[in-house]
């Protein structure tokens, strides 16, 4: 499965794609259900999103404990932003998918 992003996208279809900034946007991340995976998030989220909250952060394991999905809710400012966060995001072997 590839993960799609607007550089993906055809012209066309980026001008279907509006974010009206600054609004709250929610990220997902699912990789390893380790502690590393939780701290890489909130590490790349106060690097990008100034005055981050971190209650606005929610965990869920898997049934056995392997995997996890982390989602966060971000005042996005900015495409730039958004892309900085989900290349920082993509970087990590703890990561397997960023939504």
């Amino acid at each position: 499965m590839k993960n799609i992003s607007t550089s993906d996208l055809t012209p066309e279809q980026r001008k279907a794609v509006t974010i009206q900034f600054p609004c709250d946007y929610p990220i997902k991340v699912l990789g390893s259900g380790d502690h590393e995976l939780h701290q890489l998030v909130v590490s790349v989220m106060e690097c990008h999103c100034a005055g981050f909250d971190q209650t606005k952060l929610t965990v869920r394991d898997s049934s056995n404990g392997r995997w996890q999905s982390i989602t966060v809710t971000i005042t996005a400012t900015g495409a730039d932003q958004l892309a900085a966060i989900f290349a920082d995001l993509k970087a990590s072997p703890h990561v397997q998918m960023v939504l």
